[in-house]
């Protein structure tokens, strides 16, 4: 009965800041370890952060100190803050529960130059 839905996607300038949102049900995100993932076209899926149950993070080269992972307990929500956004970082974005292997269903980021 897991299920996460990802939100907050959508069109920002480069230079720009979006905030994603993975509100989960079935599952206490703070007792397990989350993950975002992004997939752009004719790209691999590929890790872009992590939270731990005990609150360590881990990001990808390509957005440390740009990106943020985080988690509201209270809203069972993990999020994502995207700064200083590069087309590059055009993707679909995705939220993951490790271990278990549960996937949102996706949304959308594009980044304009």
């Amino acid at each position: 009965q897991v299920q996460l839905v990802e939100s907050g996607g959508g069109l920002v300038q480069a230079g720009g800041s979006l905030r994603l949102s993975c509100t989960a049900s079935g599952v206490i995100v703070s007792a397990n370890t989350m993950g975002w993932y992004r997939q752009a076209p004719g790209r691999q899926r590929e890790l872009v952060a992590t939270i731990a149950s005990g609150g360590w993070t881990n990001y990808a080269d390509s957005v440390k100190g740009r990106f943020t992972i985080s988690r509201d307990n209270a809203k069972n929500t993990v999020y994502l803050q995207m700064n200083s956004l590069k087309p590059d970082d055009t993707a679909v974005y995705y939220c993951r529960r490790e271990f278990w292997n549960n996937w949102g269903q996706g949304t959308q980021v594009t980044v304009s130059a």
